[in-house]
């Protein structure tokens, strides 16, 4: 069997899958390419670069499986995937202390000023006086929108921070840990920084729009570190203009690489970004590729 990797996994994962007997071609195609290829496999394994669309489920006939060396499957057409009676795998537990250790990185770096100072500093600047007034995390309350893995991990973080935690998520209605699980209204009146951990679904559009930060405190920050569809940022940018949004960080963006139209937010003095990086450890790389090869391997000689 011969199975495509199409956007790159860690070595120890291609080498699960030759040890396991399979012909394991790691290329990067374009979508036409891809189109013409992908009947010759009988899996494929992405990341969130090449999009597995209708078209090309219909032109892999010998799939058997599609895998995704990740969480969210916003690249996958899933429910066409199903119909097909093709699996659809992905690594939802494999990153999840790596992007909630980013979303902790984020609050400490706009709470104390990280992101301006580390660079003014290089300029020769020694802005003392105008980053005085940092505040601590010790007894905020942090509202975290999905507790699922992610979620949980950033609780666990905040937690041992002596934060006060909160949580709204739909489909959980209990935890042992000493969280509170709240209506997503009592989340948005609450919480001095809210983190994003869900999924983008097309169909319930974005999360944060400017009617739910309207709902929020009056100087929150905002962190996403989940897919930035989640956030409307041209309503986010409004937020950080009149102050209803004290600061914000991201690290995922409606449109990725950002264009012009998203130079504004990204240059604004109160945000923090990163560049959709919140996977992007060793640690988390290596238990991707080990993970997403043991759930292809277990289909296809299952």
């Amino acid at each position: 069997m011969r199975i495509l990797i199409s956007d790159g996994i860690e070595k120890i994962g291609a080498d699960m899958l030759k040890g396991a007997g399979f012909e394991v071609v790691d290329t990067k195609l374009t979508p036409e390419q891809l189109l013409a290829e992908i009947k010759n496999y009988d899996a494929i394994i992405v990341r969130s670069a090449t999009k597995v669309t209708k078209e090309v489920i219909d032109a892999g006939t010998n799939l058997k499986c599609i895998a995704r060396g990740g969480v969210g499957l916003d690249n996958i057409d899933v429910a066409y995937a199903k119909e097909k009676g093709i699996p659809v795998l992905n690594t939802p537990g494999a990153s999840s202390i790596s992007v909630a250790e980013l979303a902790i990185a984020h609050m400490f770096a706009l709470s104390r000023f990280l992101h301006l100072s580390n660079t003014e500093m290089k300029q020769g600047k020694w802005p003392k006086k105008e980053y005085s007034k940092g505040i601590e995390l010790t007894g905020k309350t942090v509202g975290i929108i999905g507790f699922g893995n992610i979620g949980k991990e950033v609780a666990k973080r905040c937690l041992g921070l002596c934060m006060n935690v909160i949580a709204h998520d739909p489909f959980v209605n209990e935890t042992d840990m000493n969280v509170g699980l709240v209506t997503m209204d009592e989340l948005l009146a609450k919480s001095d920084f809210i983190t994003l951990h869900i999924p983008f679904i097309k169909e319930n559009g974005p999360t944060i729009t400017a009617a739910e930060l309207a709902k929020m405190k009056d100087g929150v920050i905002i962190i996403d570190c989940a897919r930035g569809k989640v956030v409307v940022e041209k309503d986010l940018l409004e937020a950080l203009k009149s102050g209803k949004v004290a600061k914000a960080a991201l690290d995922v963006f409606e449109v990725e690489p950002p264009t012009d139209a998203q130079t504004e937010l990204i240059n604004h003095p109160n945000v923090s970004v990163t560049p959709h990086i919140g996977a992007s450890t060793m640690e988390a790389q290596d238990r991707v590729g080990e993970e997403i090869a043991g759930k292809v391997i277990a289909v296809l000689k299952g």
